[in-house]
């Protein structure tokens, strides 16, 4: 059970990454190996709201999942952009932003792949069990 669950969140975690690398590639023409990691955590942290919680409503996993990478973005960008210096990207020219690293539009692009997260998790955990 635990090399099952395990396997499960390695799927996940890379997953998340190549998905999340793929839609910046796409939509921004480039992305840096540090997204995939972020992608991955983001993902598994997503897919983990199903099981913390007793299957809540989508829209409220989407809210709570938007939050997670918003937060978990802030803090990468903190350490990659500001402390590394990284310069991986910079939103200080959005309207809302937060020190350069998150934004709102971002935010709510975080909700719609937390849907994507939580709809994959949930697949997973019927291949798996």
């Amino acid at each position: 059970m635990i090399l099952k669950n395990g396997f499960r969140y390695v799927f996940v975690f890379l997953l998340g990454a190549v998905i999340y690398n793929l839609v910046e590639v796409i939509f921004r023409g480039y992305t840096h190996w540090s997204m995939g990691v972020l992608g991955g955590v983001c993902f598994v942290a997503v897919g983990l709201l199903n099981e913390i919680q007793q299957r809540p409503p989508i829209i409220l996993q989407m809210a709570q999942g938007a939050v997670i990478c918003t937060v978990l973005e802030l803090l990468a960008g903190l350490v990659l952009n500001v402390w590394l210096g990284l310069d991986i990207w910079d939103y200080s020219g959005v309207p809302g932003n937060i020190m350069g690293q998150v934004c709102p539009q971002f935010t709510l692009a975080w909700a719609a792949l937390s849907a994507v997260a939580v709809w994959v998790e949930d697949r997973l955990h019927k291949i798996f069990d």
